[in-house]
């Protein structure tokens, strides 16, 4: 999630918020994969079912719904507040611009 987030970021999280475009979450993708992307927009599943569209910031870098689909509502644990270590950035600051 480079630039806005770097490996060993620690983050304050809160579970059971209903997530919003350019949010930052917590999700599990259907490979069991725990990952923090930026929720992009609202999808549908093959099902038919809720979900959200999840991209990195960085599109060269990693894996997110352009390589495993839409995510299902359920599977979006938490969404981002804050990273507190090492310098802390505070809700709006971690939203894309």
């Amino acid at each position: 999630m480079e630039p806005t987030l770097r490996e060993g970021d620690r983050l304050l999280v809160r579970y059971g918020v209903a997530a919003r475009p350019g949010d930052l979450v917590v999700a599990r993708f259907v490979d069991g994969t725990l990952a923090v992307k930026r929720a992009a927009e609202r999808r549908a599943l093959r099902t038919g079912g809720p979900g959200w569209w999840l991209l990195s910031d960085n599109p060269a870098e990693g894996v997110d719904s352009r390589h495993r689909g839409p995510v299902a509502d359920a599977e979006v644990r938490a969404v981002v507040l804050a990273r507190v270590w090492p310098s802390p950035r505070l809700g709006r600051r971690l939203r894309r611009p």
